[in-house]
């Protein structure tokens, strides 16, 4: 059986910093076609819906829509700073092949 994604304490963290609980707001990773590489990443605040998987950590909430998580099963989603800027990433074991922007990837 896959294990639903794992967000990490970082992840988490800046999630409060933002405050996105404090609006009723939950990170929200889902996958779509297209991209450079057949698939890419939908990364953004919105509000949990009725049938999304919740992750819950440091009173904040990251949720994936149930479409999505067979892309996600084992990846782990992270918050990284570099010179090029502050994201949240994904670390995907299923995932064959990414792009350089870091948002798009085969399978």
């Amino acid at each position: 059986m896959n294990l639903p994604p794992k967000v990490t304490p970082r992840a988490f963290e800046r999630l409060a910093e933002i405050g996105a609980a404090d609006e009723g707001k939950a990170l929200r990773i889902a996958v779509e076609g297209g991209g450079c590489s057949g698939f890419q990443y939908e990364i953004a605040l919105d509000e949990p819906a009725e049938d999304d998987l919740v992750l819950e950590g440091a009173g904040q909430k990251v949720v994936v829509d149930s479409v999505s998580l067979p892309f996600l099963a084992d990846a782990v989603i992270d918050f990284t700073e570099e010179l090029i800027g502050a994201r949240f990433t994904i670390e995907n074991p299923n995932a064959t092949a990414a792009c350089g922007c870091g948002t798009s990837f085969s399978m």
